[in-house]
């Protein structure tokens, strides 16, 4: 066996040494790399340190594993980083797969699901059990701890019949619509919130609240989120949705809207269909003391962590 002359050792050390290097280039760069980007975070760390901001997180992010798993992530870097995250989930998918495994039919009116007496039962076990443990779940599993409460827990979410009426085109005459147990927020009592946050855990809220009566009431989740955001005085609500945000009329994202600009939006037809309850609720959160309400796409990889942490958000804000 012949062995190796030096110029074939010295060529082998040299490709190892020459690949060695272009690694730690690598590196350096994507180190690099990162500290411009934190760097650039520090006066938004600033600004949001000790702030509270409630996220709405729903829809199809919350269906999708790796859009669930970076979502858990990002509430649990807020909470790290001293921001105060407070967490409304909705669950309508999951609603209605457990209502079809059932064998139970839904019905809609203007975009809420009547509530009948099985119904709600339905909806309580769902949103308060099976969905508000797994969203606490992935912000726990990512370094955060996280408490999965409904709006009935000491009774945080104080709440009444929806009342809903529609016109009939023909005779004009207003009909009041039944929609069983669904209700909307009269009170947000924060103090159990408080008591989690102030713990250092992230709240979890299932959109369940509770009527004078003891009766639970199936409340939509943008509404609730804007309810919370108000008593907490929060700095910021993310509407986490599966669009942009809010659109002009050339299908533009429109970067910030007054108050006076979103009623101006909805009246001359640029904001329609189900984005006027959306801006609604974040319009009722802006007036109730919330500095800032942002709709933008959950869709969108880190989402929360762009709109807080970039000069120019991924969504719309709506401020006065």
């Amino acid at each position: 066996m012949m062995s190796e002359t030096p110029t074939a050792v010295s060529a082998v050390t040299a490709s190892a040494e020459g690949q060695i290097a272009a690694v730690t280039a690598v590196d350096i760069a994507a180190a690099t790399e990162q500290a411009h980007v934190l760097a650039k975070a520090l006066p938004f760390l600033r600004r949001y340190a000790g702030a509270t901001v409630v996220v709405k997180y729903g829809g199809h992010a919350m269906g999708e594993e790796h859009l669930a798993k970076q979502f858990g992530s990002d509430i649990a870097l807020l909470k790290q980083v001293g921001i105060n995250p407070v967490v409304v989930h909705g669950g309508g998918p999951q609603i209605n797969m457990m209502l079809k495994r059932l064998a139970i039919q839904s019905t809609f009116i203007d975009g809420l699901r009547v509530t009948d007496a099985a119904m709600v039962e339905v909806v309580e076990m769902v949103l308060a059990g099976t969905v508000n443990k797994y969203v606490a779940g992935l912000i726990t599993q990512a370094g955060a701890l996280a408490v999965g409460v409904c709006g009935k827990d000491g009774g945080m979410i104080r709440a009444r019949k929806l009342q809903r009426s529609t016109l009939d085109p023909d005779s004009r005459i207003e009909r009041v619509l039944d929609l069983g147990f669904v209700g909307e927020p009269v009170a947000v009592d924060a103090r159990v919130i408080h008591a989690l946050t102030g713990g250092g855990l992230v709240p979890v809220i299932a959109p369940v609240g509770i009527g004078a009566d003891g009766q639970t009431y199936n409340i939509n989740a943008d509404t609730v989120a804007a309810a919370v955001a108000g008593a907490l005085n929060a700095t910021r609500l993310l509407m986490l949705t599966d669009v942009a945000g809010v659109l002009d009329r050339d299908k533009s994202l429109i970067a910030s809207l007054s108050l006076a600009q979103v009623e101006q939006r909805i009246t001359d037809g640029t904001i329609t269909g189900g984005m006027i309850p959306k801006v609604q609720n974040c319009v009722e959160a802006v007036r109730q003391g919330v500095k800032g309400a942002v709709i933008l796409d959950g869709r969108v990889p880190h989402a929360c962590l762009l709109e807080l942490f970039t000069e120019a958000g991924p969504g719309t804000l709506i401020k006065r």
